[in-house]
């Protein structure tokens, strides 16, 4: 009866849903007659329009069937749970006679197929109880010839430690001859190792006698050659330094010419420092700056309140500009690069004098002119085909420099390397 209610609900239109059922409406009808099933079996016990909308597509798919019940005698094959939904929701004459009625046919069917159930339970459980022998029997016969032959292998086995036995003890016999033997090899071994270790080291205590009076022979052959020797090499090495001091106070190149040079041929553009090693590197790569420094008559230029402002920017200027001299000082020291640190005059409330370490060139802008200025005249002054790199992380300088065939790099690499050094 629910189920069929619950198909009549989804069926309905929503204003023809009785009230009590029509928050289920909207829901599938399984889902319908498992959560509204107490709302439907309560309504269709106190409302007989809705049993009777209930029963009318009952009444049209189960017409025969229908008729039978409201004549009061269905036929006796009808399915008992029909007649009672049909009887429930029509109620004709003598209905609750007809639910009654299919209760009791419906508890001996029940009764009737426990009884099936319980008939083949039992005769399963009868075979089961027979296979169950058959392969008790089957594993006792196994087991008794797995025994027989336990048996016969404990026998063989007994037979066999005998003769193993009885092999051992002619083996540890011969054992013993041979150790006897053995022994007395041993001890003539012995003594003739000892007669070899004694001859041996007489003939090592002649080679170490003949090895060194090789080892005299040879020094005093080299004691006659080192003093021209030393004297030689100090007039060499005191050429070479003069040489290249001569080379680096001057600047000049490596070689003069090469015999190539003199083929005629058509050579390619020449590479401004616009090429520079390091190109393919980026901004922020911490081994820029360190291929930078290594070319040869490397010029830097360094955006001095830039880097300052980024590394320690809470200090006076005065001291801003003292530390940052100071660590350029070491950096031009160890990499023999030329630095110019400029800084923007516009600083300064009043001239002011810094002690420049060696090989540091400190600039300040004049009034009217910027460091970003500055910069840019220091970078055009140099000569086309040098390397030339600016230190700062302001764009406008970077861009500028790189416009004008400088290599920019950012603030924040020459305070790692300052920090480093």
């Amino acid at each position: 009866m629910v189920e069929a209610a619950a198909e009549l609900i989804g069926l309905l239109p929503a204003e023809e849903v009785p009230a009590p059922l029509r928050p289920f409406a909207r829901f599938e009808r399984r889902k319908r007659a498992k959560l509204a099933g107490q709302h439907i079996a309560a309504l269709l016990e106190k409302d007989p329009d809705f049993r009777l909308r209930v029963a009318e597509p009952l009444r049209a798919s189960q017409a025969d069937l229908v008729e039978a019940v409201e004549g009061g005698g269905p036929p006796p094959a009808a399915d008992p749970v029909r007649v009672a939904v049909l009887a429930y929701l029509l109620r004709p004459g003598g209905w609750t006679d007809l639910v009654e009625a299919a209760r009791a046919e419906l508890e001996r069917s029940a009764t009737a197929s426990e009884e099936e159930a319980a008939e083949r339970r039992v005769a399963a459980l009868r075979e089961e109880l027979s296979a169950a022998r058959a392969a008790r029997a089957a594993e006792i016969e196994k087991l008794r010839a797995d025994l027989r032959e336990s048996k016969a292998e404990v026998a063989e086995l007994r037979h066999k430690l005998h003769d193993a036995r009885t092999r051992a003890r002619a083996a540890q016999e011969r054992a013993e001859t041979l150790a006897a033997g053995t022994e007395r090899e041993l001890a003539a071994a012995r003594e003739s190792t000892a007669a070899a270790d004694k001859e041996l080291r007489k003939l090592r205590a002649r080679a170490a006698q003949a090895e060194a009076a090789a080892e005299a022979a040879k020094r005093a052959a080299r004691e006659g050659r080192n003093v021209d020797d030393v004297r030689l090499r100090m007039l060499l090495d005191t050429l070479v330094d003069a040489a290249q001091g001569v080379r680096r106070e001057l600047a000049l190149p490596s070689t003069i010419g090469r015999p190539a040079d003199a083929v005629g041929a058509l050579e390619p553009d020449r590479l401004a420092h616009r090429a520079l090693p390091g190109r393919a590197l980026s901004d922020s790569d911490p081994q820029l700056l360190e291929r930078l420094l290594t070319l040869p008559q490397v010029h830097l230029v360094v955006d001095g309140y830039n880097v300052t402002k980024t590394g320690y920017g809470e200090l006076p200027l005065s001291d801003q500009r003292s530390r940052l001299v100071s660590g350029l000082g070491g950096l031009a020291a160890q990499t023999r690069a030329e630095v110019t640190c400029v800084f923007d005059g516009a600083e300064l409330e009043a001239p002011v004098a810094i002690g420049a370490p060696r090989g540091v060139r400190v600039l300040f802008s004049r009034p009217g002119q910027t460091a970003d200025e500055l910069i840019g005249d220091l970078v055009r002054a140099e000569p086309p085909g040098r390397a030339v790199v600016v230190v700062s992380s302001d764009r406008e300088v970077a861009d500028a420099a790189r416009r004008a065939g400088a290599r920019p790099a950012p603030s924040t690499l020459l305070l790692r390397r300052l920090g480093r050094s």
